[in-house]
């Protein structure tokens, strides 16, 4: 009787599921699947989507859907909305919108006054039993905020009327797992200012749960690698970027730490100063450590880490490998294990050259990855400037020019130190690859669970300089960093220390048509690595240069966004200077669309199924937002 029942019983369940997906729209995916609820798609990082509505086979027939604005005078953003049951959230300005996602029609509008909200994104919190599902956003004024996500009503039991003032800000987007919502921070790059510490806070009440410590405290791990007291004090040394990674099967948060402040001078923190420049798992609910990896010792270069890691299972020996891929400016992707943080392929510490700054600390060796290898230039020698056939007569020229003009200029390798420049001696300049920007930025890497591959955009951009003490006619950048600190020679390569070896170009007519580099092409790329082998599957110039003559267009360019990935087979990214939205065959890297936009498209996209079964992939440019389907 009870055999019969549960035959029945099952039969019935059968037939509801198969009349419920009879019912669904076309094309229709399990609600989880259809939305992208964190700033990365999931809680992993992985910047992927299991939709494969639109694939290598349709894609070329994407077109504009919908747009909206997010500010009326204006901006750059570098945002990516969410989507959760058919409604996206996302923050303009001093506003937070919902939006329908089949038609970008405004279903609420919180306003407030102060300061804006994160120009990043926001975060969703799918509530509890006794608590309603809440958006929860920062603002540039130091404020934690909860929304709740039905109205966009302020949710008064959150803090103090629904807001919680943070003793330090931070402009990224918030991580949470389970009822805990957990930020980074945003402090400036001075030698001594506030802590750049994470900290994790309860979702319902706002109350402070943890706070962790990115540079170690006494009687802390990692301390003893800040001699002579230079922890004290010490700001920088933080996680700056948009985003955190955790793995809810063990409930890890993963936090990657920038360097310390000052960027380029560290005679006043001699050590290798963790945790600067690491990757470091803590548990989610109590910020206890686990374990953690530092990418670089002692940085001089402010090569950070900013992107949270993808997570990834890999096979090695026929065998199930719990992974992470993790890539900084230094252009170095690191796959570890992410339960224990041990590299998967080997890392090796290698003699890197010293500078000559007097007082200066330097660490004689850094870890490479033996795989993959290098995703950026990091590099440079003379034979590397353009010639006539890389671009044009008038350029070539023009860099041949610099170069001379700047006295030549020094590298030896990977990490090469800036060189220390006396005051009246003749110019003689440091270059450094990566540049200023990185090999690879905030944007991070995204990750297909089924092939194994993991895709990242990098770009070649070099910084030019050399170290001197400071006078008052002196142009530095970003303040005081220490007693001695990077001077570009503005005369020579222009303002502030984020300068490159690059030209700026004009046309016939005189009009400037772009800032070109000096080094071969190509200047930027998209590298889809096997984290399974540590080998690069593909790798393809992405952007042009279209001051360029046909031919030589396929230059890449540079950008600090990242790609995703679909199971359609599909790798979506902006990231170029050229105002395109590409598309690319993930297996192969064979570009199959484009877009051109009226901005550069300088923010992660995002993909969703709305409501009406349709698939859709999204991306803002600049103060817009753009938003593609099938027709």
């Amino acid at each position: 009787m009870h055999s019969t029942w549960r035959k029945i019983r099952g039969g019935m369940i059968l037939a509801a599921a198969l009349v419920a997906a009879f019912l669904a729209p076309a094309g229709q995916a399990q609600r989880g699947a259809a939305d992208w609820p964190n700033y990365r798609g999931t809680l992993a990082s992985t910047g992927f989507s299991p939709l494969k509505q639109i694939d290598t086979a349709n894609v070329s027939k994407l077109a504009q859907a919908w747009t909206y604005r997010l500010a009326e005078h204006g901006g750059m953003f570098e945002i990516t909305p969410i989507v959760v049951k058919g409604v996206m959230y996302v923050p303009a300005g001093k506003r937070v919108l919902a939006l329908d996602a089949v038609t970008g029609k405004e279903i609420w509008t919180y306003a407030f006054e102060g300061a804006q909200a994160s120009t990043r994104g926001v975060a969703y919190w799918p509530g509890d039993k006794n608590t309603p599902a809440r958006i929860i956003f920062t603002t540039f004024d130091r404020k934690l905020i909860a929304l709740n996500a039905a109205t966009g009503k302020i949710e008064p039991a959150f803090g103090k009327d629904g807001t919680v003032l943070l003793d330090v800000g931070y402009n990224g987007v918030p991580t949470i797992f389970k009822n805990v919502v957990m930020l980074g921070a945003s402090v400036g790059e001075l030698p001594v200012g506030p802590p750049g510490n994470s900290r994790g806070y309860d979702a319902r009440t706002g109350q402070k749960l943890w706070e962790f410590h990115t540079v170690a405290q006494p009687g802390e791990t990692g301390h003893e690698t800040w001699l002579d007291d230079g922890w004290k004090g010490r700001s920088g040394t933080n996680v700056w970027g948009w985003y955190m990674t955790v793995d809810e099967k063990t409930g890890t948060l993963y936090m990657p730490i920038g360097g310390p402040s000052p960027n380029y001078y560290g005679g006043d923190r001699p050590g290798a100063n963790l945790f600067a420049n690491s990757i470091v798992a803590v548990d989610a609910e109590t910020g206890k450590m686990k374990w953690y990896f530092q990418s670089i010792h002692h940085d001089l270069w402010d090569q950070d880490l900013p992107p949270g890691p993808s997570l990834i299972d890999i096979v090695q020996n026929k065998k199930k490998v719990p992974a992470l891929a993790i890539i900084g400016k230094t252009g170095l992707m690191f796959i570890l294990n992410r339960d224990t943080g041990k590299p998967v392929f080997g890392v090796e510490e290698r003699p890197v050259p010293k500078g000559d700054v007097p007082g200066e600390w330097y660490s004689p060796t850094q870890p490479f990855p033996v795989k993959p290898l290098p995703l950026a230039r990091n590099s440079f020698k003379p034979e590397d400037i353009v010639t006539a056939d890389d671009t044009t007569p008038e350029h070539a020229k023009a860099c041949r020019d610099l170069y001379e003009k700047s006295g030549g200029y020094y590298n030896a390798g990977p990490f090469t130190a800036w060189l220390y420049h006396e005051e009246g001696a003749p110019p003689k300049s440091t270059i450094q690859f990566p540049g200023g920007t990185g090999g690879a930025n905030w944007g991070g890497t995204a990750a297909d669970p089924k092939t194994g591959y993991v895709f990242v955009q990098t770009h070649d951009m070099s910084l030019v300089g050399w170290i001197e003490k400071k006078h008052g006619t002196g142009s530095y950048g970003r303040g005081t960093e220490g007693s001695t600190q990077i001077y570009d020679r503005a005369s020579i390569t222009g303002p502030g220390p984020y300068a490159g070896f690059s030209v700026t170009m004009k046309d016939s007519a005189g009009k400037v048509i772009g800032n070109w580099p000096c080094q071969k092409p190509p200047w930027g790329r998209l590298i889809a690595v096997n984290a399974n082998t540590g080998d690069i599957a593909w790798q393809v110039p992405l952007g042009i240069t279209e001051g360029l003559p046909e031919g030589k267009q396929h230059t890449g360019s540079g950008g600090s966004a990242g790609p995703i990935a679909t199971a359609g087979g599909l790798v979506f990214i902006g990231a170029s200077t050229d105002h395109r939205f590409r598309a690319f065959d993930s297996k192969t890297g064979k570009e199959l669309w484009a877009a051109k936009m009226d901005a550069e498209g300088n923010a992660d996209p995002m993909t969703y199924q709305a409501k009406n079964g349709k698939q859709y992939v999204a991306i803002v440019a600049s103060d817009t937002l753009y938003v593609y389907s099938l027709p």
